[in-house]
Order: structure tokens, then sequence, then C-alpha cells
């Protein structure tokens, strides 16, 4: 398939999400050049839906989750889940979430063996449309800097630690979907998670009583 075939595709979710999964873009046309070309076989990570009222924008798949298809199946989820207080079929139900990273595929490792940035490819070719496809969306849940970066732009404080302090300027916003900025789920995080305890004891319970309300049809207290 090539790239004008997915440009003049069908924007339904079906027919994005297969678009999406056809998509060869950081191997094909590399955004900085041939000498930038994803250093493996693309695999696409996402899960669009019709109804599901949260969608977690994430970062990008890791190396576990590229091996298994699976958005967030390692310890990062399982921190996630239990920041909203959801289980894991939950979490992996189409119909109550949607998982759409920056970057869909597994970026790599950089020379420390750190995973590298979402690829510069994705969110320009396919962020707008996949946000346009999925109007029901009520909570974004927008993990890391890259998520936040595109979906607050310049409401974002300087540096994440800021933005994720200013949750409630987004959270309780008027207009649009509610967004809700949180750290990366990451261990490495585990040391600023200490450090900022205002984050279990304020934001988690928010988070969770959005989370319930959006996906188990209760009411907010």
């Amino acid at each position: 398939m090539s790239m004008d075939d997915i440009a003049d595709g069908e924007e339904d979710i079906a027919g994005l999400a297969r678009a999406i999964a056809a998509c060869r873009i950081c191997r094909d046309a590399p955004a900085k050049g041939e000498g930038d070309r994803l250093p493996h076989e693309p695999r696409p990570v996402a899960v669009l839906s019709k109804t599901a009222r949260v969608l977690i924008a994430g970062q990008a798949p890791g190396l576990r989750v590229h091996e298994s298809g699976l958005p967030f199946n390692d310890a990062s989820g399982n921190r996630l889940r239990d920041w909203m207080a959801v289980t894991r079929e939950e979490f992996y139900d189409p119909q109550k979430f949607a998982i759409v990273p920056m970057g869909f595929c597994f970026p790599g490792y950089d020379a420390k063996g750190s995973d590298l940035p979402p690829r510069l490819e994705c969110a320009p070719f396919w962020r707008s449309r996949v946000i346009a496809a999925m109007p029901q969306i009520e909570l974004v849940i927008a993990v890391g800097g890259y998520a936040q970066a595109w979906h607050l732009g310049s409401r974002r404080g300087k540096g994440m630690t800021e933005t994720v302090e200013n949750w409630r300027d987004y959270v309780f916003a008027n207009q649009g979907p509610r967004i809700l900025p949180l750290p990366h789920p990451s261990w490495r995080n585990t040391g600023w998670l200490k450090k900022n305890p205002w984050f279990e004891t304020d934001l988690l319970p928010v988070l969770r009583q959005h989370v319930d309300s959006l996906i188990r049809e209760t009411n907010f207290g």
C-alpha cells in the first residue's frame, strides 16, 4: 500500500486502523533522510475505537510491546493500570479505551540503551486524522512530554513536572476533551514520584474518578 493510497483511503475507524497497520513511513520515507530509516521492520501498535470515551496518549512502544503487538504490555503498563484503578481486561477493552501513542513503532535504542524518542514521521501524518475519527473521546490521558506537547500545545508548562502540577487547568477546562497529563509510568520515574507526593494524594483520585465515570457509567461525586 502506498502513501497515496493511505492518504486517499476511508477515514472510518476500521479503515484507518488498517491503514496504520500497513504504514511503513519510517522505513520508506524517513523524515531525516535515508540514513535515519527505522532499523527494523515496522510494527505499528495502536488501538482505535468508535465507542471508547478515554484516550490513552502514550509515547511509543518499547521492545516488549513491539514483540507482542499489545500496548503497555510491560511493567509500565502495570503501573499505569494501577494509577487508573482498572483491570487488565478493562484496559484492553476497545469499547472502554483507545490507546494511541505519538509514535506507532518501537523507535529503537540510543547509544546508552534507552528508548529513542517517538519517530518524527508518525504524528504529523496520522495524529490529527486519528483524533478527528474519534469525536466521542471525553478524556485524554497524556502520558509523558511528547503527548503533552501535542495535546496541550502552548498551554503546557516549561517541563513535564510543571505541566503535571498544572493538571487542574487542563482537566477542568470548559472546551474540548478534558486532558490529564501524567508522567511516564516507567519505574525510572520512581524517584520523581517520591519527590512529588501530591501526584498520589491529589491527582490520582481525580484520575480514577474520571476513568471510573467514563468506563463504568458512574457519576462524579
